[in-house]
């Protein structure tokens, strides 16, 4: 579907990328990958057409539509919601409307913000709606620019899953590990000008990279070797004249063995190099609620809010959007002060909030470095370098001025700063916003080390399972709480969805001891007549699982043809510049949805036939 050629491109004498060819297939959904400053939106955009490479070729397919959702969408105008989710040329097209709407209210919309300005809104809502309006319209490639930034973690999992199940392709930018792990089949790195391709999520691209950094350093010891071999028989004998010509091409042969020489990679993954400065102890209460009430003219949020914290608590807070999870932590942060009720810090608690908008308490005039300095915690000077080198501000961007940073280095610079001079009480936002990958690392790594209490909302799910080691749900201005990490969360809520679905024929947990009812007394004539129906009733439930078993295992061989079948014509030319791969496309992946799920119903089947043989030879 897509086609790059010999691509390079340079901005002021620094090479972006040289000579980059790669291919997107249809149903591939490929990350590209690359430290900060790679290029990877510059690619896009000359993808796209926006910007002009310096050499190469950029080829679609005939017909193919493409789509594209750039970081940050231009300034809303008057245009409302649905205005911007529905295209002009849509607006009597009753389905797309409605395929509009329901995505809208999957992006967090209720049904009265569709002819709200969108003015009105942040610049995170009016993204969403670019986005409903994106996967409405349904292009053969989508191609996303971190589409994960400005959206709560409900939202992110619910649009990570509908990706899933596109029939388009999928090219896109994110710094979500998660995201990528679940969604991707394959990682093109943008690294040191080039491209490299793997095949896999975002755990098997590292797997695979580390492996070809291995090997990379092993035959470039194994070159050198030969070369200090060569050179200590050229050294020995250049001033014997008998063994002058063999010198001399033993000297030829080194100057084509370091032409030849492999470039060894620079190792990823961030490193932490000092240890923090801690904060003062504190009380083992370190923030309580009490009966808090909050909301706006409009709006009750919380009333009879009760909410207590101890030392050393790493706690997330999840829930739906609007639940009032920002509202909670500015509550904590004492930016919202509530209508009635009380907030209590403990004893020698100094509570510090990491918001977006904290990048703005940053010094224009400062350097990197003379901002990072600018702490009342003593710091040895290489400390400080090591932070600043762990959150990728290295050699001469320390010397830049915050002035120029964009947002993204200013967040990460506002975390250097925040973790030279912890608080005992840390409350954090968002954190990851507008982090690359290695910087949400080295920040998960810095906050492994954190000594006092940290609360938290995220949307990475990476960050979240790193951190987390106590989850508060947020919903309807109440809290509920869970004593164990993210995964404990997600078993224990699914567990409760099941007992909901089986309250009616509650038995008991083994905590407790139901007596049991005394079985009526029957003669020995019902006994047997008793038996003999429970005989056939096992009969024919034998003869109901068998006669599943047969007709699933004749729909999975009938699928798993159709699924060649369809690969086959996926792959054919004709039917890519027909415009035909998009239907193709679906079908297939239909088909492959429908195996999995007749797989699994198969498994079932086996293992309720396997258990009812047990129970009758019993």
């Amino acid at each position: 579907m897509l086609t790059i050629s010999g691509l390079s491109k340079s901005f002021g004498g620094r090479e972006l990328f040289d000579d980059v060819t790669f291919t997107l297939q249809a149903g591939e959904r490929v990350a590209i990958t690359g430290p900060n400053g790679a290029g990877k939106s510059t690619l896009l955009k000359i993808i796209l057409g926006h910007e002009e490479a310096d050499a190469g070729d950029v080829t679609f397919v005939r017909g193919t539509r493409v789509g594209y959702l750039p970081q940050e969408s231009e300034p809303a105008a008057n245009e409302t919601i649905l205005e911007i989710a529905v295209p002009h040329d849509h607006d009597h097209d009753g389905q797309f409307v409605a395929k509009a709407k329901q995505i809208l209210s999957s992006l967090g919309f209720k049904q009265t913000d569709y002819d709200r300005p969108a003015r009105e809104l942040s610049g995170g809502w009016v993204m969403r709606a670019h986005l409903a309006r994106l996967l409405a319209q349904e292009p053969d490639i989508l191609m996303l620019d971190e589409p994960t930034n400005h959206l709560d973690l409900e939202t992110l999992l619910w649009f990570q899953d509908y990706l899933c199940h596109y029939p388009g392709a999928i090219l896109l930018i994110s710094h979500d590990r998660e995201f990528l792990n679940q969604l991707c089949t394959h990682i093109a790195e943008l690294r040191a000008a080039r491209i490299l391709r793997y095949t896999g999520n975002y755990d098997s691209y590292l797997e695979q990279r580390a492996a070809y950094e291995t090997n990379m350093l092993a035959t470039a010891k194994a070159q050198q070797r030969k070369i200090d071999q060569l050179q200590v028989f050229a050294d020995r004998f250049r001033a014997k004249n008998s063994m002058a010509s063999q010198a001399q091409s033993k000297l030829k042969q080194i100057e084509r063995l370091k032409e030849e020489m492999v470039d060894v990679p620079e190792s990823g993954g961030p490193t932490v190099g000092f240890k923090f400065p801690q904060p003062p102890r504190s009380g083992q209460r370190v923030i309580t609620l009490e009966n808090v009430k909050f909301g706006y003219t409009d709006k009750l949020i919380y009333e009879n809010l009760n909410f207590e914290c101890e030392r050393g608590q790493c706690i997330v807070l999840v829930g739906p959007n609007g639940a009032g999870k920002s509202t909670l932590l500015k509550l904590l942060a004492e930016v919202l002060s509530p209508l009635a009720g009380e907030r209590k810090l403990g004893h020698n608690v100094k509570h510090g909030y990491f918001s977006q908008h904290r990048a703005a308490m940053l010094n224009p005039q400062h350097t990197v470095w003379q901002e990072a300095g600018d702490t009342p915690q003593r710091v040895t000077e290489q400390a400080i370098r090591n932070l600043l080198g762990s959150f990728l501000f290295r050699g001469d961007d320390i010397y830049k001025p915050v002035s120029v940073l964009s947002g993204g280095e200013k967040s990460r610079l506002a975390l250097v700063k925040l973790l030279l001079d912890p608080p005992n009480l840390l409350l954090m936002d968002e954190p990851t916003t507008h982090l690359d990958l290695a910087s949400v690392d080295a920040l998960i790594e810095a906050l492994k080390q954190y000594e006092g209490t940290l609360i938290f909302i995220s949307h990475d799910v990476h960050f979240i399972r790193a951190l987390s080691k106590h989850v508060i749900r947020v919903e309807a201005g109440k809290l509920q709480s869970f004593s164990g990490g993210y995964q404990y969360y997600l078993d224990k809520t699914s567990q409760s969805a099941r007992a909901a679905l089986t309250s009616s024929s509650f038995a008991s947990d083994g905590n407790s001891v139901a007596k049991k009812p005394s079985a009526p007394k029957v003669d020995r004539k019902e006994q047997r007549r008793i038996e003999a129906e429970q005989r056939q009733e096992k009969s024919r439930k034998k003869q109901e699982i068998q006669k599943r078993i047969t007709a699933l295992e004749a729909e999975i061989a009938s699928l798993e043809v159709k699924e060649k079948n369809l690969a086959v014509e996926l792959e054919k030319p004709e039917n890519i510049a027909s415009g035909r791969a998009m239907q193709l496309n679906r079908e297939l992946m239909k088909a492959r949805d429908r195996l999995s799920a007749a797989t699994a119903e198969w498994e079932t089947a086996g293992t309720e036939m396997s258990a009812f043989t047990t129970e009758v030879a019993a």
